[in-house]
């Protein structure tokens, strides 16, 4: 077995033993470290966005005094779900190493499949437009200040 995928593993069930949450642990590793652990805490901190992964990131972040994880992997116990994949992809994260997929996830009573159907139909009745012109001069605003980064 994979050692980072252990100690995913590992941290997956310190947060399912102690009601945390589901059995959703992730490791990030940088140079062949471990620079941070997660696990989900969606129970814990009765928040929707504490999933293993925003965990881990949040940590390394911290650790690594950075948003911009680039040469970073993560190793998660799940393949992630689109809000941890996003988050994925803003923090440059280089490569990601799953053991279950969503189908598994399913059979253990998670939805995740749900938003991978989300056709664009279906968005367009729950995703609306609003305000837009008084937001593009929010954006004009930010546009406006220097020495900045777009993540």
């Amino acid at each position: 077995m994979n050692k980072y995928m252990r100690a995913a593993i590992n941290e997956a069930k310190k947060g399912i033993h102690n009601g945390h949450g589901g059995p959703f642990g992730a490791v990030i590793v940088k140079d062949g470290v471990i620079v941070a652990k997660g696990h989900n805490e969606v129970i814990k901190n009765r928040d929707a966005t504490c999933h293993g992964e925003m965990m881990a990131i949040r940590k390394a972040s911290k650790k690594l005094g950075t948003f911009d994880l680039s040469g970073c992997e993560l190793y998660t116990t799940a393949e992630p779900c689109p809000m941890c994949l996003g988050a994925i992809l803003w923090a440059n994260i280089a490569k990601v190493y799953f053991g279950c997929n969503i189908v598994d996830t399913e059979d253990i009573g998670f939805r995740d499949k749900v938003f991978y159907e989300m056709t664009d139909e279906k968005k367009k009745e729950f995703i609306l437009e609003l305000d837009r012109k008084q937001c593009l001069n929010l954006f004009e605003e930010y546009k406006a200040i220097e020495n900045k980064k777009n993540y």
